[in-house]
């Protein structure tokens, strides 16, 4: 039953003051894409990038964020969506502490990654679609659960048993079976540098 006597509690110090702090806009980058489209690794360079220059971040993982804040969590819709919420509001609260936070997960259905965009304030929320044809996520399968998806060991597996719903107005589209990593980092930066989030 919900609480109706929890109220939010406002800080001396907030959002603002710890951009100014660290000199930089504060944002969610939020990856997601088939399994093996590159998005965890796409987002480890980014992550890597942003910290030689400066900027503070912190990257959430779909796998090691089951290791402990979601472990109690399994795949089935309303797992995934529960998954999905934790991530945001996990995702929320280190932007209100001035951070860039790249969350890298599957999230397979539009309605849970629009739940979270709603958490965020107008431009906070920057939502990019790791496309990467099936087959070609099939060829990498860098964990080979595509082979266990195929012979039945794996159920609700997205791609195969499950379904994928593909962004219609991502902020950013990179397409790892074309674009090199590098060239998809660049991309990326280039939209952030564009937009204001940040100079360098």
């Amino acid at each position: 039953m919900k609480n109706n006597n929890i109220y939010w509690h406002h800080g001396i110090v907030n959002r603002k003051h710890r951009e100014k702090s660290k000199g930089h806009r504060s944002c969610c980058l939020w990856f997601t894409g088939l399994s093996g489209s590159g998005k965890s690794t796409t987002a480890c360079h980014f992550e890597e990038y942003l910290h030689r220059n400066g900027v503070h971040s912190y990257l959430l993982d779909g796998d090691n964020i089951r290791h402990g804040l979601n472990k109690d969590l399994g795949f089935s819709p309303e797992d995934r969506c529960e998954n999905i919420r934790r991530i945001g509001e996990t995702a929320k609260l280190f932007v209100d502490a001035g951070v860039v936070v790249l969350a890298s997960f599957i999230s397979p259905y539009i309605k849970d990654r629009q739940a979270v965009r709603q958490l965020f304030c107008e431009g906070d929320f920057i939502e990019i679609h790791v496309s990467c044809a099936l087959d070609v996520c099939e060829q990498r399968d860098p964990k080979g659960l595509y082979k266990k998806a195929r012979s039945g060991e794996i159920s609700n597996f997205t791609g195969i048993s499950a379904p994928y719903e593909a962004p219609v107005s991502a902020e950013i589209i990179i397409d790892t079976g074309v674009s090199s990593l590098e060239e998809n980092v660049v991309q990326i930066v280039s939209y952030l540098q564009q937009n204001n989030y940040l100079h360098m």
